[in-house]
C-alpha cells in the first residue's frame, strides 16, 4: 500500500529542516571536539519491542538533507508489525553526520511507529471493518503531518486535517449562535460547495432537530458521549441518512465495546495522537570504525 500518495514531502522537509537546527544549532560541540572529520560508522537500526514500523521514508529524509552520501538499507517496511529485538536496516557513512541526525531521526520513527502501533491494536479490538477508526486535530503542533500519516499507516483514517478543509460544527459554535436550530438556518442561507459539514450533537433530541431540519445541510453526525444504548437508538432513527461518527473516551480499554454495532460509520479517537507511547528504537554503532581526534 502507498502510504506516502499526496503526502507533502515539500513541508515535511521544511520542518525537518527547522527541528535540524533546533537540535544542532551552530554545531555538534562533542563530536566536534572527539571525532575526526573523515570517520566512517556503520550501525544497525534496532526495534527494541514489538510494534508497527511507520515513518521510513521520514527517517531516510533527515539523513538525506544533512548527508547525501549516507547509506541506509532498510529490512522492514511500512505497516508491518514486527517483534523485539529485531534489525529493521542499516545505516553507514560519516560519522559525525549520522550523529547530527541520530536522534531526530528515532523521535520521528519512534513517535510515528508508537501511533501506527496503537491504532493498529484498536482496529484489532474493534474487529469490525465497517467502522473507520478517525484521528482528531488533538496532535503535536508542527508534527501533523507526520501524525496523521502514522495512523494511515496504521490502519486508521484521517479526519480533517486543519481548520481550513472541513466545516465541523461544535458545541462552542452552537452555543455561539444560540442552538442548532439557528445553525441550521445560517446553513441554509449559505451556498456551500466543495466542502462536507459535520455537526456534533450532546443527546438524541439534539439528534432528532438536526434529522428532521437538517437534511442536504449535513454530511456527518458526530455522537458525542453517546451510551451505546442512545447510539442504537440513533441509527434506528437515522436510517441511514446521514453518516455517524462516534466520539467520546473511547480507547484499548473499551473500544471493543462498540464491536457489534451497525449503521455506525466512524469512531474518532483523540488518543491516537495525544496518548500513544513512544516505541524504543536505537541506533547501535560498531564502534570499532570510528575515528577519534
Amino acid at each position: 500500500m502507498n502510504y506516502y500518495k499526496n503526502f507533502d514531502f515539500v513541508l515535511a522537509e521544511k520542518l525537518i529542516k527547522l527541528a535540524l537546527k533546533e537540535d544542532i544549532g551552530k554545531g555538534d560541540i562533542t563530536s566536534d571536539i572527539l571525532i575526526s572529520n573523515d570517520s566512517k560508522i556503520k550501525a544497525d537500526i534496532l526495534l527494541k519491542e514489538q510494534a508497527v514500523i511507520a515513518g521510513l521514508k521520514i527517517f531516510e529524509r533527515v539523513y538525506k538533507l544533512v548527508d547525501g552520501n549516507v547509506k541506509i538499507k532498510l529490512f522492514a517496511k511500512d505497516g508491518i508489525e514486527y517483534q523485539s529485538n529485531t534489525i529493521i536496516g542499516t545505516i553507514s557513512g560519516n560519522t559525525k553526520n549520522i550523529l547530527k541526525c541520530e536522534r531526530l531521526s528515532l523521535n520521528i520513527l519512534q513517535r510515528m511507529s508508537g501511533i501506527a502501533t496503537y491504532v493498529n491494536r484498536l482496529v484489532k479490538k474493534l474487529n469490525n471493518p465497517d467502522i473507520k477508526i478517525l484521528d482528531t486535530r488533538k496532535t503535536t503542533p508542527n508534527f501533523r503531518i507526520f501524525e496523521k500519516l502514522a495512523v494511515r499507516i496504521g490502519g486508521g483514517y484521517n479526519h480533517r486535517a486543519g481548520l481550513y478543509d472541513m466545516i465541523l460544527i461544535k458545541d462552542n459554535h452552537i452555543a455561539e449562535v444560540g442552538g442548532i436550530l439557528n445553525v441550521i438556518n445560517i446553513l441554509g442561507s449559505k451556498k456551500i460547495q466543495n466542502y462536507k459539514v459535520e455537526i456534533e450533537v450532546k443527546n438524541i433530541d439534539e439528534f432528532k432537530t438536526v434529522h428532521k431540519y437538517g437534511k442536504n445541510l449535513f454530511d456527518i453526525i458526530m455522537l458525542d458521549n453517546f451510551s451505546i444504548a442512545d447510539i442504537k437508538k440513533v441509527v434506528e432513527i437515522n436510517k441511514g441518512i446521514f453518516k455517524l461518527e462516534i466520539s467520546g473516551g473511547i480507547n484499548l480499554d473499551n473500544i471493543s465495546l462498540y464491536s457489534g454495532l451497525y449503521g455506525i460509520d466512524y469512531i474518532s479517537v483523540g488518543s491516537l495522537t495525544h496518548s500513544y507511547k513512544s516505541i524504543d528504537i536505537s541506533l547501535e554503532f560498531e564502534n570499532s570504525s570510528v575515528k577519534l581526534k
